[in-house]
């Protein structure tokens, strides 16, 4: 990876500098738009301690399931239990910490974090144990709480096509939590379907300017679904 290229060929390189009890973000919701090689590098790693920022901790054996298996996640940061039965036991037990965090508020935590913008007020909340220590405000009478932003040492995210430059593109419902996570790290490195050359995307098309990107790998994807559902 040299001047403006941003491409590693390699998960190692990908991830280098990831340590021990440091704070990442993981883009997807359920398993969708995970970044499962470098999920799967972490897990390879062993890295231990992490506070892990996502929506979930994906399912049990896939996603950020892989990482509660091998109790690498002290802190987990979310909006849903969701189907992974290991994250409940853990969470029950006291042997993870769980701080849960209303969806909206969430994401509205790490786009703070990508703007600037140090902490704000949120209605959600209010009277429930959400706000729980929290200063709270009254604005036009009506009750708001103070939410400090989320920053993470690396945020990884997953995007559907890229440019030698970082410069990303998602596709579908994998636009979700990875554009915010890719503002909001120290070191944010993108996974990726697709690699094309500097200057082939239509820049009125680009999600996330390469400026955020510090990294860039080409992935394969298994792309599980978390629940299937069909007709008889």
């Amino acid at each position: 990876m040299s001047g403006l290229n941003k491409v590693v060929s390699s998960y190692q390189q990908a991830l280098a500098g990831l340590t021990d009890n440091m704070t990442i973000m993981v883009g997807g919701f359920g398993l969708c738009g995970i970044p499962e090689g470098l999920i799967a590098e972490m897990v390879r790693l062993q890295v231990r301690g992490l506070t892990a920022i996502s929506n979930n901790a994906g399912v049990d054996d896939f996603g950020l399931g892989l990482l509660l298996q091998q109790r690498q996640i002290r802190t987990m940061i979310a909006s849903y239990v969701g189907e992974n039965a290991l994250f409940e036991q853990q969470m029950l037990s006291g042997e993870l910490e769980v701080i849960l965090t209303p969806q909206g508020t969430l994401a509205e935590k790490i786009r703070a974090a990508g703007a600037g913008i140090p902490a704000f007020y949120t209605a959600t909340g209010y009277g429930t144990p959400v706000a729980h220590g929290k200063e709270t405000r009254e604005f036009n009478g009506r009750h708001y709480v103070l939410e400090p932003a989320l920053h993470a040492d690396f945020a990884l995210i997953k995007a559907w096509k890229a440019d030698t430059m970082g410069n990303l593109i998602y596709r579908n419902t994998a636009a979700n939590f990875n554009p915010v996570m890719a503002t909001a790290g120290k070191i944010t490195v993108a996974e990726v379907e697709q690699l094309v050359p500097a200057g082939e995307l239509d820049a009125n098309h680009v999600h996330t300017p390469g400026i955020y990107v510090d990294r860039v790998i080409v992935g394969q994807f298994e792309k599980r679904i978390e629940k299937r559902t069909v007709q008889p």
